[in-house]
């Protein structure tokens, strides 16, 4: 058979196939759910150990003492591998990699994220004792 014939025989049999690829970034992408992108940080549950500091080979997180028990992450996107293990090491979950995948930025300091704890009630100050 010709090479005509042949390209013309593989046409007519993927006539009726469905594509094989996604129209994405028109249809959203769902990713499994042990994909690992960007890493989430909750300011909540941070002890402050840096473990995950420590950890993290790329040195992509600091963790920052901000206030009584209050604890702030610096991420650095474009340091971090996502290969997860600070979120292995860190003893209460505060860290974990979600399924965003869109990191692309035009400007390398957007991709150094702060999480700062959620603002809370005032220690009342102390009553001199008489």
């Amino acid at each position: 058979m010709t090479k005509a014939g042949k390209m013309l025989q593989e046409v007519l049999r993927s006539v009726g196939r469905k594509p094989a690829t996604v129209r994405y970034p028109h249809v959203k992408v769902t990713m499994p759910a042990d994909f690992r992108g960007k890493l989430a940080f909750d300011p909540a549950k941070c002890i402050g150990c840096k473990l995950c500091m420590r950890d993290c080979p790329a040195a992509a997180i600091e963790i920052v003492k901000v206030g009584d028990k209050k604890f702030e992450a610096h991420i650095d996107i474009a340091k971090c591998i996502a290969c997860g293990q600070c979120v292995d090491s860190c003893p209460k979950d505060t860290l974990r990699l979600t399924g965003d995948f869109e990191l692309a930025q035009l400007s390398r300091g957007k991709l150094r994220i702060v999480i700062q704890p959620a603002p809370g009630p005032e220690p009342e100050p102390k009553k001199p004792e008489k």
